[in-house]
């Protein structure tokens, strides 16, 4: 991970990453099959943290909000690592030249959590605690509102990555104007799926 933040995908040679490793390239093709293979393992092993914060279909006996809430703290404070956002970076400098490149950080990356995260909301949904609609679409939704725009700030370098309290607070936020929208109480009209 960290040579490819450094070198960027297109300027890393599969014999600069075996030189740092310490092995042979038949050992680099024998186990990952290419350098997009090898980048794809990367991006899934830094997803398994992901992975493994995320709430899971089971949890339906702990408050919702806290559970998202938790999530989002966690994924704030993984994917605002400098690591990560100097990684997002490349990945995006260099998409249009090495779509292979994209593709495998996609499917290895966020598509897995989003993924992962319309599973936990259709569990929600089954047990009654959330609305009818497409749980990816949630997924999609509450993804983006974590990120929000803090997020693109610090993908320019125009602030710096969240602390835990800041990464709290603003998880806290979101996952509040996820659940409950933006109107006020009285003035909030009640869903077709929800009429008594």
């Amino acid at each position: 991970m960290q040579l490819f933040a450094e070198h960027g995908y297109g300027k890393l040679s599969l014999e600069t990453i075996a030189r740092k490793a310490r092995v042979s390239l038949r050992t680099i093709y024998g186990q990952f099959g290419g350098k997009a293979e090898l980048f794809g393992a990367v991006i899934r092993r830094v997803s398994d943290e992901f992975e493994a914060s995320l709430p899971t279909e089971n949890s339906l006996s702990a408050p919702l909000e806290e559970l998202l809430v938790e999530f989002g703290r966690l994924y704030l404070l993984r994917i605002t690592r400098p690591e990560c956002i100097r990684l997002r970076t490349q990945i995006l400098a260099e998409a249009q030249r090495f779509p292979e490149f994209a593709a495998e950080f996609y499917r290895n990356g966020p598509e897995r959590t989003l993924l992962r995260l319309a599973d936990f909301f259709a569990a929600q949904q089954q047990a009654g605690r959330l609305i009818d609609a497409d749980s990816r679409f949630l997924a999609g939704q509450f993804v983006n509102a974590l990120r929000g725009e803090h997020f693109q700030r610090q993908q320019l370098g125009l602030e710096p990555p969240f602390t835990a309290a800041e990464a709290s607070a603003w998880a806290k936020q979101a996952v509040r104007q996820f659940l409950h929208g933006c109107l006020k109480p009285a003035d909030r009209p009640i869903a077709p799926e929800i009429q008594a």
